[in-house]
């Protein structure tokens, strides 16, 4: 093995160590809970799923990650990259296919950077527009579930939880508004931090192009709430959609910590204490959780047909 090589081995043997470590807490954690709730009692449940709701909840789901693939587009541009938007749907439903094959917390991004890279020519480029719909689609939805929290007077959840989620949108709403300044002071930042923090110049510079973004990314998390409400309607459960408006966004923070795969066994339990606060029966709540990682699994498979169907190369030139 040359020198070069030896670094990306050992990146890869920590990526699926990685990997197996979340996986293994994901299954502890749902083993747990189908001993302490019974799980033929939650099997039954789960069979209770009304098969119309459930494919009305992937639909929606899949409509999500498509306001997320126009996301990228627009985050894209601020930074020179400009593809059609199929090219971009495409693209980002192949890193949804690659999250469930490919172990590693950044798998599906890394498979869009070398994608979207390719195609323009713009590696740089690309990573940075990556980074930027990361870190955007978590901005929206710190404020998100903090505006939700706010409307709803914390709707019947404990202060020990909507406290740190308003504390939260508050903070990285500062931080956004003071994001030019930010930027001013990079030239400060050691060299090899400089370099990186660079990419993303474009994205603090200019927080006013940031807005549709931001937007879309609101527009998805109530998308998100919405999709897991339509699968309590399926189970028969007669809920109102405020607890979910509140709930699914709280979780979601807590499930898009890297400790677990996809949030699954992480996503269970939070729902179990949150949703048993406004009054949802616990295994009803980690019948949902599960649903909704079932969701998540078909819908990756629709990246299938986009991952045999775009190549790699750069983009065919314009007729």
């Amino acid at each position: 093995m040359t020198a070069a090589e030896r670094p990306a081995e050992m990146l890869a043997g920590h990526s699926y160590r990685g990997f197996v470590l979340r996986a293994g807490l994901s299954v502890a954690i749902i083993l747990f809970l189908l001993w302490r709730y019974d799980a033929r009692s939650i099997f039954r449940i789960l069979g209770r799923e009304n098969p119309g709701y459930f494919v009305a909840t992937v639909a929606l789901f899949i409509a999500g990650h498509v306001i997320a693939a126009y996301r990228w587009q627009l985050l894209a541009a601020i930074v020179g990259i400009h593809g059609s938007f199929m090219e971009f749907v495409a693209i980002y439903f192949i890193g949804f296919f690659t999250n469930l094959f490919v172990p590693g917390l950044i798998a599906g991004d890394a498979a869009r950077v070398v994608y979207l890279g390719r195609r323009h020519g713009r590696m740089g480029g690309a990573l940075a527009s990556i980074a930027a719909n990361r870190a955007y689609g978590l901005l929206g939805l710190f404020w998100f579930a903090a505006a939700m929290v706010y409307v709803f007077n914390g709707g019947g959840l404990a202060t020990s939880v909507t406290r740190p989620i308003l504390w939260i949108g508050w903070s990285s709403l500062g931080l956004h508004i003071a994001s030019p300044w930010l930027a001013t002071l990079i030239p400060a930042t050691p060299r090899p931090m400089r370099r990186a923090i660079e990419l993303i110049a474009p994205y603090l510079s200019h927080p006013i192009k940031i807005i549709p973004p931001l937007v879309l990314s609101i527009a998805l998390q109530a998308s998100r709430s919405v999709s897991q409400w339509l699968l309590a309607l399926g189970l028969g459960l007669h809920v109102a959609a405020r607890p979910f408006l509140l709930v699914v966004p709280i979780a979601s923070v807590f499930a898009s910590l890297p400790v677990s795969l996809a949030g699954l066994g992480v996503r269970e339990a939070v729902y179990l204490v949150l949703f048993e606060m406004v009054g949802v029966d616990r295994k009803d709540a980690v019948a949902l959780g599960l649903l909704y990682f079932a969701v998540t699994m078909l819908a990756g498979l629709t990246g299938a047909l986009a991952f045999v169907t775009t190549r790699q190369g750069p983009a065919p030139a314009p007729n």
